[in-house]
């Protein structure tokens, strides 16, 4: 198994800023301190280049970051300074996930620990998400023939207008969302399949729509599963309107790897928001002890 991080390059943000940056280093430290990752399972993400960014990006939206001559008006949105620091991120979080995408079709699952950027559109960055990796990933995929049809499960508790903006449309692409109905974005971009549940949906009725969700789905011929486990569902998240439990995230996690079966699986992080900074670290942990314990105790083969 092998997972790939960002951490290794660190974005300076004002002080107080609401995303949570550091849960990306905390969460490494924290996986190879309880020995959930070994060091030797761990590989720094590299840069995607400028032509697999182009795939799902306009060029005056990637050249105007790269160059930083956006107008303020165009960055304000996306929630983050510009800083030649998060322009090198941006570009490995994609690298990154692209990297998960190839690992996961060699070995059956592999996991970026960041992105999940589903925010980001073609021509504009939003939400805290720069450049859409699951989008680009999707999309070199497809065009290179690697596979013939992407599944989407989405379970970040905000809608990924990006992610359907710029697949949404694909006959070979299915995006399944379970978002809350009020939260943000505001403005919803219709998925192949959207479940919109309301504020304090918690365990029972989460996990129930989950699983009929999941049967809607169980039709679709695909070849790669991305998930988008964000854990910003979690009760305490300050960004969330939802009340699950770190044992509902849990069940959670294992329903969609229960789900995929033998299909290789590509993970990103989502979101996550919570106060303490450390109940969103645990729930990024428990989602990993997850994973391995499912791709690890199960005969899998690929």
């Amino acid at each position: 198994m092998q997972f790939f991080y960002t951490d290794h390059i660190q974005v300076p943000l004002p002080p107080g800023h609401r995303f949570p940056m550091q849960k990306y280093r905390l969460l490494h430290e924290a996986l190879v301190r309880e020995n959930v990752l070994s060091e030797d399972q761990l590989y720094p993400a590299e840069v995607a280049s400028d032509e697999d960014v182009l795939r799902a990006h306009t060029s005056h939206y990637v050249m105007g970051l790269k160059n930083n001559t956006l107008s303020e008006k165009e960055l304000r949105p996306i929630g983050l300074t510009w800083s030649p620091e998060l322009l090198i991120r941006s570009y490995t979080a994609v690298g990154g996930f692209i990297a998960a995408t190839d690992s996961a079709l060699r070995n059956g699952f592999s996991a970026l620990l960041a992105g999940g950027t589903h925010h980001a559109h073609a021509d504009r960055g939003e939400g805290y998400c720069v450049f859409n990796d699951f989008a680009v990933a999707a999309l070199r995929l497809l065009e290179t023939r690697k596979v013939k049809k992407i599944l989407i499960i989405d379970l970040d508790v905000h809608q990924g207008n990006g992610n359907s903006s710029i697949l949404g449309n694909r006959d070979d692409v299915f995006i399944l969302s379970l978002h809350g109905d009020k939260n943000y974005p505001f403005r919803k971009v219709p998925s192949h399949l959207d479940v919109g549940l309301p504020a304090g949906t918690g365990d029972e009725e989460y996990l129930s729509a989950l699983a009929s969700a999941l049967r809607q789905i169980s039709h679709i011929d695909y070849d790669i599963l991305f998930y988008q486990a964000g854990v910003d569902p979690l009760k305490e998240d300050t960004l969330g309107t939802f009340a699950l439990t770190f044992e509902g995230l849990m069940k959670r996690d294992r329903m969609v790897f229960e789900f995929a079966g033998n299909k290789p699986v590509a993970m990103g992080l989502g979101g996550g928001y919570a106060n303490p900074i450390e109940l969103t670290v645990r729930a990024h942990v428990n989602t990993i002890k997850v994973a391995k314990e499912n791709y690890l105790t199960t005969m899998k083969t690929w």
